[in-house]
């Protein structure tokens, strides 16, 4: 049985392959700032997308963006803007997504939710 962490690090995979199939190029891959993490950023043209990833087994009672809170937002924009602050040297579009990725026996299937 797999732990917690290895089904989170699965999930964040999926999506990193789903927007590297998108012609996406990843960026960073669990960003961390004192403000709180960003699991993956990714850039496709001149748009710069921060993506939180939830990953919940295939039945369960909530979906992942359900988890994602008013409280959780807030870290993931102070998190972004930080990243933005240190490492952006020109102005570029923004974009927020919320990854869900459900798995069931070893199989994780993902949908974007921008």
């Amino acid at each position: 049985m797999s732990s917690r962490k290895e089904i989170g690090q699965q999930g964040e995979r999926t999506a990193e392959a789903h927007y590297r199939r998108c012609g996406y190029e990843v960026l960073y891959r669990n960003y961390r700032t004192r403000m709180g993490e960003i699991d993956l950023i990714v850039q496709g043209g001149d748009v710069l997308v921060f993506v939180e990833v939830k990953t919940r087994a295939l039945f369960s009672a909530a979906l992942g963006r359900e988890a994602v809170t008013p409280a959780k937002q807030r870290k993931l924009i102070a998190a972004a803007q930080g990243y933005l602050a240190e490492c952006v040297k020109q102005e570029c579009a923004v974009r927020f997504d919320v990854y869900e990725v459900t798995h069931k026996d070893g199989v994780y299937q993902g949908v974007c939710i921008e």
